[in-house]
């Protein structure tokens, strides 16, 4: 299917920025790749994309944690990777589904190290989401049916930044129980962690034949992938925090992209920039560079801004 190549993609993108960085920071970590009821190829990826950093890795301690049931080729796939691999790595392939990923985490000592978690098809237990917590730090990759509300439970399980997208391979509305796809949500503590993810979001081959949407958009419009992101929707949402919170810094509307839809902060300023143009906010000062500081407000209609 489509969105498992993207998610493996994904995967693979969010994997490179995650490793050298844990790499820097401690002298071990721990990569958890859970699945449910489906193909566990990202595991292969994964790996690969481990062998690539293995001159990085002496004195350092990486173990790998795949949790999956039903894919009785898995272990001699995975096998055949870590062959490769240097010592310092351990891969550890437990049979089963994602709830045996806390248990599994704890065997492994994964607690106050950098943890990456992917749960594939994972109910997002109240359980599964501490033992993907116990990493210092901690980022994790959860991915559902779409629809399905994930924000809340992880911000229950004391994230601080979460970051939402359905994965499309039709442009149904939300909600209208055609949904064919997927929702993605990653979780972290870290602002580059979150860009990365934004990043790669944003990298994904244009061509792989799914659609983004945003949950928190409320027309629910599905949006091409590309480099080049549509602002249009991203510009609705911007109205919309206006309209809530009244005037905001282009700082401050930066950061609403970057940790409340699925924008880059970046896209910010260009869907900012179309909005002007069209008159549908005002700025102050009224001319010069579009930074930081400068104050956004929406406009009445007819009117001056608000």
């Amino acid at each position: 299917m489509p969105t498992d190549a993207v998610l493996r993609e994904l995967l693979v993108r969010q994997l490179d920025a995650w490793l050298p960085a844990a790499l820097h920071r401690a002298r071990r970590a721990t990569l958890a790749l859970a699945y449910a009821k489906t193909d566990a190829g990202g595991a292969d990826a994964a790996l690969r994309v481990v062998g690539e950093h293995a001159d990085r890795l002496r004195g350092f301690r990486l173990t790998v944690l795949v949790l999956a049931a039903g894919d009785e080729t898995l272990p001699a796939r995975l096998g055949a990777v870590e062959s490769t691999l240097p010592a310092e790595v351990t891969v550890h392939v437990v049979p089963g589904d994602p709830a045996r990923l806390p248990v599994a985490l704890k065997a492994a000592g994964a607690a106050g190290a950098p943890l990456l978690t992917l749960a594939h098809g994972a109910a997002p237990t109240p359980a599964l989401l501490a033992a993907a917590r116990s990493g210092r730090p901690a980022d994790l990759l959860l991915v559902t049916a779409p629809d399905a509300p994930l924000r809340p439970a992880l911000d229950a399980a004391g994230f601080p930044l979460v970051a939402e997208v359905d994965l499309l391979t039709a442009p149904t509305p939300p909600g209208s129980g055609d949904d064919e796809g997927l929702r993605l949500a990653f979780a972290t503590g870290s602002d580059r962690s979150l860009q990365a993810f934004k990043d790669a979001l944003w990298a994904v081959d244009e061509h792989a034949g799914v659609r983004y949407r945003d949950p928190a958009d409320p027309p629910g419009r599905a949006v091409d992938v590309g480099p080049e992101a549509d602002p249009g929707p991203l510009g609705g949402e911007l109205l919309a925090e206006l309209a809530r919170r009244g005037p905001r810094t282009v700082t401050e509307l930066r950061r609403f992209a970057l940790t409340s839809t699925v924008y880059r902060a970046a896209d910010a300023n260009r869907a900012l920039t179309g909005l002007l143009d069209a008159g549908a906010v005002a700025r102050d000062p009224e001319h010069g560079k579009l930074g930081g500081d400068v104050l956004i407000s929406a406009a009445r209609p007819g009117g001056p801004a608000a």
